[in-house]
């Protein structure tokens, strides 16, 4: 009897030692460093957030989420109260974002700043400072994720669409066109082949006709080569042009005597002509002048034996 009080003496005095030992354990490593108090109001999921998780401003430890609770103003909407040391840069515009530790799942509160407002956000426990949570990697992931399977399922549509039955129809008779285009181009050659059979005689044609316009050059330069030598003795100075000249002269010499005789005999005969003329006129007004003469002419007027019309 007496061994089992010692026995539960010892058992007793080892749980007292062990609680004690816990409680001083806590009194040491309890954080007496005070802290400023601000909270963050989200309606985004918070998934691995749970109280005394780590507040980290840029990686640096600056603080302990304290408590993460629904608000009681607005159903459906999370607050995340937590508190951060009295050096920590809070400012208006700094922002939340929520990150994961490795593979273990836990999260916590990852600070940062976008430098627009550089001005020191204040709190305090009577008045707590709200800062804005955004969307984090899993988030994004997680929105892109739905935006990218809504894109699919567009996709997968439209390829039901294409696929259907007409269009597989229409398809297949492309595919059979296209397969007898290839086969009758697959013709050509053959076709072509007696063609480029008769090309090297067509080669050698066409190097005689060069061969033959070639020789014919060269007469053509031979010939000029002998007009231009019967051009050199027409226009020499006792060549046949300048005795053509020199006739032509003579010509022109004889022209001008003949000219200067001429002209006095063709103005007789012109004189003769119109006496002639006047001749047969008064014939044929008085034919009997031929055997009795002209006759006396009648008297103008103011002459004797003039009697008016």
């Amino acid at each position: 009897m007496e061994n089992k009080a010692h026995a539960l003496m010892a058992g007793i005095f080892t749980i007292a030692l062990l609680i004690a030992a816990a409680l001083i354990a806590m009194w040491f490593n309890r954080d007496r460093e005070e802290r400023i108090p601000y909270e963050i109001a989200t309606n985004l999921s918070v998934p691995g957030l749970n109280p005394q998780a780590a507040v980290r401003y840029r990686g640096l430890d600056v603080g302990r989420v304290n408590e993460v609770l629904f608000d009681p103003e607005q159903p459906g909407r999370i607050l995340i109260r937590f508190g951060v040391s009295k050096n920590t840069p809070i400012t208006n515009s700094t922002f939340a974002t929520l990150s994961y530790q490795g593979v273990t799942g836990l999260a916590y509160v990852q600070l940062d700043d976008t430098g627009k407002d550089p001005t020191l956000l204040p709190s305090s426990k009577n008045k707590v400072a709200r800062i804005e949570l955004r969307p984090g990697l899993l988030d994004t992931l997680q929105l892109r994720g739905l935006a990218i399977l809504r894109q699919t399922e567009e996709v997968a549509q439209k390829l039901n669409t294409f696929l259907s039955d007409d269009n597989q129809k229409k398809m297949i008779a492309a595919f059979t066109d296209v397969s007898e285009a290839a086969d009758k181009i697959a013709t050509i050659p053959d076709k072509l082949q007696p063609a480029l059979d008769e090309f090297p005689a067509l080669t050698r044609n066409a190097n005689q006709m060069v061969i033959s316009l070639n020789k014919l050059s060269d007469d053509a330069t031979v010939l000029t080569g002998n007009l231009n030598t019967f051009a050199t003795r027409l226009n020499a100075e006792d060549g046949p042009l300048a005795g053509f000249s020199g006739a032509v002269d003579n010509v022109g010499s004889a022209a001008s005597v003949i000219e200067y005789q001429a002209v006095p005999l063709i103005n007789e005969t012109k004189t003769s002509m119109r006496a002639l003329n006047r001749t047969l006129e008064n014939f044929n007004q008085r034919p009997q002048s031929i055997l009795f003469g002209n006759g006396a002419p009648q008297p103008g007027p103011g002459e004797p034996g003039f009697r008016a019309p």
